[in-house]
């Protein structure tokens, strides 16, 4: 089965890694060893950020 290519950077997903205090785990084990709570509440925040991102480019 062929591998998706990931949408979100390796560098957001290190931010967010770091601003929910999993970071570690991602250094120590890889992404692979991250809870799936960590990974829902990494898309979740992700989601977040692309929805404040869209809400100030239309302001001027």
């Amino acid at each position: 089965m062929a591998r998706r290519r990931g949408i979100m950077s390796d560098q957001l997903k290190e931010e967010i890694a770091k601003e929910l205090g999993f970071y570690d785990t991602v250094k120590k084990e890889g992404w692979g060893g991250i809870r799936a709570r960590d990974a829902g509440n990494m898309v979740k925040r992700a989601i977040e950020m692309a929805e404040e991102n869209m809400q100030n480019k239309g302001r001027p």
